[in-house]
């Protein structure tokens, strides 16, 4: 072989092999499509990413995560949607209903992972939770199942409570169930609800002064991102209204509202990390069932409590996980 035909095929082999070691490695993306602010889910979005350190995945190296947020506008979360989906992403975790309603309108081939949905499956989101059969898969926080729960703890805090304001937005998906539970309790416990709906934070002001004229003794909020938002505003009115709250997250409690009852959301989050995980590795959200939370909590804030000349029953303060005081 002539030395211009060996270095000839030298070159050709060179030029067919060294491509493919010098192909990058494809960094996964996932989106977080939030109806929230960056500000108000920071801590739910760190514990999801530390799920994500925890398997081994370092924002910037070795996946990357697109975050956006509709800061309680729940109409920008369509088009927020469109946008991972655009990228485009290999997984959206949704913040909650609507953005996993908003989600599933845009795309029925790239996974979500719900990370703390209301009902799943009234929502029509899965089919069932062991088999949810589509794109969707994740974790429910089962909320029309506490919201019961809920009132009755705060009718035992409250023993002669007869009127009860509840705050929720009747767009979110989830809420007609959520607001079925606690009327068949309210029955149950000989007290009145009045259905109060936010939309938008216009809405919130104009809700206490109903609540005020119903003659309320107490709130009882249905989670949804607008209310997540603003609850300082709503933990203010609250205080200033001298209204017990029970509040879906225990966000609320830590900024001076007075009691919540609720999955703990933010370990929801971290374990969504786990279906990112999986999926990214080849599995299929169809086959992967839909996780119920494993761990409830009950907090008090006491300061608050004294606040607005409320005094806890040593039975009800007893059953507390965590009392601030």
């Amino acid at each position: 072989m002539s030395a211009k035909i060996f270095v000839g095929v030298i070159t050709t082999v060179l030029l067919t092999t060294i491509p493919a070691y010098a192909q990058p490695t494809k960094i996964p993306r996932v989106g977080l499509l939030v109806g929230g602010s960056a500000s108000s889910d920071a801590v739910r979005i760190e514990s999801f990413r530390q799920g994500l350190r925890e398997l081994g995945y370092v924002d910037g190296k070795n996946i990357n995560v697109e975050p956006r947020y509709a800061a309680g506008n729940s109409d920008r979360l369509g088009e927020l949607a469109t946008a991972l989906v655009r990228l485009p992403v290999d997984v959206i975790v949704t913040a909650g209903p609507t953005a996993t309603g908003a989600a599933k309108k845009v795309t029925n081939t790239i996974a979500i992972v719900m990370a703390q949905d209301i009902d799943p499956v009234g929502a029509g989101f899965v089919a069932t939770l062991a088999r949810p059969g589509g794109n969707i898969t994740g974790l429910s926080r089962l909320a029309p199942e506490l919201s019961g729960k809920e009132l009755e703890l705060l009718k035992e805090t409250i023993p002669p409570l007869s009127h009860v304001a509840v705050l929720g937005t009747s767009s979110q998906p989830g809420t007609a169930q959520e607001l079925k539970e606690i009327e068949l309790t309210a029955k149950a416990i000989g007290v009145q609800s009045q259905y109060l709906d936010i939309s938008t934070q216009k809405d919130i002001k104009p809700a206490f002064r109903s609540a005020s004229k119903g003659h309320a003794g107490a709130l009882l909020l249905i989670s949804g991102p607008i209310l997540f938002v603003e609850r300082r505003e709503i933990i203010e009115l609250a205080a200033k209204s001298r209204l017990p709250a029970m509040y879906f997250a225990r966000e609320f409690v830590e900024d001076g509202g007075l009691m919540t009852y609720a999955a703990n959301v933010t370990d929801l989050w971290r374990r969504a990390a786990t279906y990112v995980d999986k999926i990214l590795k080849g599995a299929k959200p169809a086959d992967l069932p839909v996780e119920q939370p494993t761990r409830f909590e009950f907090i008090i804030n006491l300061k608050t409590a004294k606040q607005i000349g409320l005094t806890i029953p040593p039975n009800v303060l007893a059953r507390a996980d965590k009392v601030i005081k």
